[in-house]
């Protein structure tokens, strides 16, 4: 069974939808499962206590976990100096501690199994430094240093960690950045070509697959910085 956080929209229902065609049992943990066209529970990754609870329904479904899937995250392009606070809150909040309580209360189920894969999200914004975005690369930043160690406690229990690193993905994230920011960015890919959902899926089932026990403690970019 693989948990998805942010599995309602974008990347994350992506990959769900991909997981379920490839005979995964995928939950996703979102503030309203209602919508899902897969099993969902409520979840709020900013809430240590909702995602508590969502760890004693899952342990419930009595199915092994072996794969932890952090999408769930926030955008906000704005200069730090014009920040205001509540966005700066939420940024940290949902992207750096929302992945870390995740990986913290759901990561014994797969200590359980003895094997397992977690992959969190990050975002070419880190590597790139990008101009008007410091706020969200310093969140995104946290979560690689935070799996980065993270990989080196879990390998005990053969428990790989790896975080994905995405170009401009043609999702509602980007939908406020303008084309020439975009192509921009793109230009200082080593691949210079805007990547799709597809591709994230492609490497998230690597990931996943038993076949790449080998891989920890990286981080993917997606184009290549």
């Amino acid at each position: 069974m693989i948990i998805i956080t942010g599995a309602n929209r974008g990347i994350g229902n992506a990959i769900a939808k991909r997981l379920i065609q490839q005979n995964h049992k995928v939950i996703g943990l979102v503030r309203n499962p209602n919508n899902l066209e897969f099993d969902g529970i409520e979840c709020d990754v900013t809430d240590y206590e909702s995602i508590k609870n969502a760890y004693k329904k899952i342990k419930k479904i009595k199915k092994p976990v072996t794969g932890i899937i952090n999408v769930a995250g926030v955008a906000s392009m704005n200069m730090a100096l014009t920040t205001d606070e509540s966005t700066v809150q939420k940024l940290i909040q949902t992207n750096l501690v929302g992945t870390i309580y995740c990986c913290q209360i759901l990561g014994p189920l797969l200590v359980r199994e003895k094997k397992g894969s977690i992959i969190n999200f990050s975002t070419i914004a880190v590597p790139l430094s990008l101009r008007g975005e410091s706020v969200y690369v310093a969140s995104k930043a946290g979560i690689e240093g935070f799996s980065k160690s993270f990989a080196r406690e879990m390998a005990d229990f053969n428990i790989k960690v790896n975080c994905i690193s995405p170009g401009p993905i043609n999702t509602e994230l980007i939908k406020g950045v303008s084309s020439s920011n975009i192509e921009k960015i793109i230009s200082r890919q080593i691949i210079q070509k805007q990547f799709e959902k597809d591709d994230v899926c492609n490497l998230v089932e690597v990931l996943l697959d038993d076949k790449t026990s080998s891989i920890s403690g990286q981080i993917l970019h997606i184009g290549g910085v």
